[in-house]
């Protein structure tokens, strides 16, 4: 869970685990809405080049009760939308696509490689626009992800606005400042 995403460049960050397998399973986590809703978001999703997936946001969901957003992401104690676009899909290593609809939208990658009965997810976030976007996307990712492993482990998840405050201050300490 502590292993830290890394900027491998100006606008990008790279975080990997290595999670309980089958690549199968992992893949379903990532495409199919009612498991990505336990650990990122929930959405129907098109695995096209060009299909669209919908993420619906209900970061407050994966919290404990009392677990409130800090004051920047307060209006996102609610459901918030996000539209994306596909723009490689390989089931079951790789899926690709759009983060958000806008023309400036970062792109995010999703490789699983299966090393014996374990499954290496490696997520690339790429085109992040400033700083403060790649502390709030190290954060975020790295807090979904626990959950995510949490969940595949059969653990109680960890609450994720606690966890994404707590990280998002180590991110600023770690990573480059621009």
């Amino acid at each position: 869970m502590e292993e830290f995403g890394t900027a491998t460049a100006v606008d990008t960050l790279r975080i990997e685990r290595l999670l309980p397998g089958p690549i199968e399973r992992v893949w379903s986590y990532l495409t199919e809405s009612e498991k990505r809703k336990l650990w990122l978001a929930a959405g129907e999703a098109d695995l096209r080049s060009g299909g669209k997936i919908v993420h619906v946001f209900r970061n407050s969901d994966l919290c404990e009760d009392g677990d409130l957003p800090p004051e920047k992401y307060a209006g996102l104690n609610q459901e918030f939308v996000l539209n994306c676009t596909v723009t490689a899909c390989d089931p079951p290593r790789l899926l690709s696509y759009l983060w958000g609809d806008a023309e400036d939208a970062s792109e995010v990658r999703f490789e699983l490689t299966e090393e014996g009965e374990k499954v290496r997810l490696v997520v690339t976030h790429r085109r992040l626009r400033d700083r403060d976007i790649m502390l709030s996307v190290s954060a975020g990712w790295h807090a979904h992800l626990g959950i995510l492993i949490d969940l595949l482990e059969g653990r109680r998840p960890q609450s994720f606005w606690s966890t994404q405050s707590r990280l998002e201050k180590e991110y600023d300490r770690r990573l480059p400042g621009r």
